[in-house]
């Protein structure tokens, strides 16, 4: 609760941080946190409420740290426990919230249970903490035909500790994240035990990781759908009602232990990464017996069409408000095409890894959309994530050279999905050439930086009254600043089918325009900001402006 009893989580700014590459403390050319540390000021300036850190966790890094080896400490890399403790000083001291990544659908396979349950027999209890199953035909085939999101079976084949072919376990991602089998009470307790032990620390919350992959249908379930049927994109086939390992029922259980646990500490809060169907599949994850707060991700999968996004926000405050819950929006992630890049294409949609693309992009449409949508997200009621550089401009880069990339999906898929690298490229902070202060001069960050970058650094664009950092910062200013974003009132106003026009509390209100026709906002009331400069009182295509209703 805040000082006035507000869930401080229900209408939170959150600014993601992709570890690696944020800000690199010590010059290794990774992102560490002595390098969040130095970049908190900036932060603050930029207005946010809470940092959410992803994986920050001993790993052999095989998913970018998403295969954890140890859940309670700190990769060497990153830094250690005592500068996790500082950092969440230094961030509470700021008036920061952070907020930690759990994975609790698998492990790494270098995890100390995973490597017992290798030296193990059949049957054992070292094996039940994970999904060791026989295979028909003599052992020689996968228990089912499940595919992992990285492309290929699911399933990978042991040899036993004798030396012969063994049994097959379960990793929906990569082979090195064996999946844990929740059903196992020992499996519960462990990450219950790990909660505390976070929440002890001091971390404000978790996102957690694929939080709708947890239960299986305990008969392991053929599919019925093959990588060329799903197009092999990431977690598809996930919107069907009988999904024996996706969104089934037994998973809000777990949450439901989870909730009481968080409950017990004050002001704590789960996001969940449930990736689901329409908004109502989203509702049973955010009741107030289960988690907190969900993404949308419907909203951030949408096109850019107001249509669309009309559908999408209507359903999402309807599902979610009749459960208490609020909606929390986003526009980007560490598992997607920036989205200034994929709205400058014909197909704005996210439509599942970024692959190599051969459509134009027309990165100066792309801005102005991108602009534009970050006005009408932050004027939604609920909370927002932003991710890292988005409020420098970045665009997704694409020509990341073939020996230079390290998502898995690039290569389970024999290179052909270049995965999600290209919007994880370390960030720029200052400089005309690499590393742009990301790390130290003379230091070589993890994925090359692209020389065109000198211009979208926070330095640069710092005092720059019509960049996209004063943008961000002047919405959030005014986000804050402003009592008619507080709190759930919203409804939408007369206004042509192209055209997202509605008012918030105390007359406050927001309008986007998609359609060629220019928009003309009302003669009475102030215009507080607008995407691009205004012509007089008048939105032209791909603009929005927050404005009030009275004199």
């Amino acid at each position: 609760m805040t000082a006035t009893g507000r869930e401080w989580w229900r209408d939170a700014v959150v600014y993601q941080i992709y570890i690696r590459s944020f800000a690199d403390g010590n010059g290794d050319g990774v992102g560490d946190i002595d390098g969040i540390r130095s970049r908190l000021p900036y932060l603050v300036a930029l207005g946010v409420d809470a940092i959410w850190i992803t994986p920050w966790y001993p790993s052999p890094l095989v998913d970018g740290g998403y295969d954890v080896a140890d859940y309670r400490d700190i990769h060497p890399s990153f830094g250690t426990l005592a500068d996790a403790k500082a950092l969440l000083d230094d961030a509470h001291g700021l008036g920061l919230r952070v907020i930690a990544d759990i994975v609790p659908n698998h492990t790494s396979d270098r995890h100390a249970w995973f490597v017992e349950a290798l030296a193990a027999e059949p049957g054992s209890p070292a094996r039940s903490r994970y999904l060791f199953r026989d295979g028909p035909d003599g052992g020689s085939a996968p228990p089912n035909d499940w595919r992992s999101a990285f492309g290929g079976p699911a399933w990978t084949r042991v040899t036993e500790p004798d030396g012969r072919p063994g049994q097959w376990y379960l990793h929906l991602f990569a082979p090195e994240q064996p999946d844990l089998d929740w059903i196992n009470p020992e499996v519960r307790a462990e990450f219950e035990s790990i909660l505390r032990f976070w929440f002890e620390l001091g971390v404000d919350g978790f996102r957690i990781d694929v939080a709708s992959a947890l239960a299986k249908s305990p008969a392991l379930p053929d599919l019925g759908y093959s990588d060329a049927e799903n197009g092999g994109a990431m977690l598809m086939p996930w919107d069907r009602d009988d999904h024996p390992h996706w969104d089934v029922e037994a998973v809000h259980d777990i949450y439901r232990d989870w909730r009481e646990i968080g409950d017990g500490y004050d002001g704590r809060m789960f996001v969940a990464e449930a990736i689901v169907g329409p908004p109502d599949r989203l509702a049973p994850y955010v009741r107030r017996d289960t988690l907190h707060t969900a993404f949308n991700f419907a909203f951030m999968h949408a096109p850019w069409d107001a249509a669309a996004l009309r559908s999408v926000i209507d359903d999402t405050l309807g599902a979610l408000g009749a459960v208490g819950a609020p909606a929390i929006w986003l526009l980007s992630s560490h598992d997607e095409t920036r989205h200034l890049t994929r709205y400058g294409r014909a197909d704005t949609r996210v439509q599942g890894l970024a692959r190599e693309r051969v459509q134009p992009v027309d990165l100066e449409l792309g801005e102005r959309r991108a602009r534009a949508a970050l006005l009408l997200m932050l004027a939604l009621p609920g909370g927002a994530y932003l991710y890292q550089g988005e409020e420098l401009g970045l665009r997704q880069v694409e020509n990341l050279p073939d020996d230079a990339l390290q998502d898995p999906a690039w290569t389970r898929s024999g290179g052909d999905v270049r995965g999600r690298d290209g919007c994880r490229v370390p960030i720029p902070w200052s400089g005309q050439e690499p590393p742009f202060g990301f790390g130290p001069p003379g230091s070589t960050p993890w994925l090359p930086q692209p020389a065109e970058w000198r211009v979208f650094t926070a330095e640069a664009e710092a005092d720059d009254p019509g960049s996209m950092l004063a943008l961000y910062r002047e919405a959030l200013r005014t986000r804050r600043d402003q009592p008619g974003f507080a709190g759930e009132p919203f409804r939408w106003l007369d206004a042509p089918g192209d055209v997202l026009h509605f008012e918030r509390g105390a007359g406050l209100r927001c309008a986007v325009n998609f359609a060629a026709e220019p928009f003309a906002l009302p003669v009475e009331g102030r215009v507080l900001l607008a995407s691009t400069p205004l012509a007089g009182r008048v939105l032209e295509q791909d603009t929005a402006a927050w404005f009030t209703a009275g004199a």
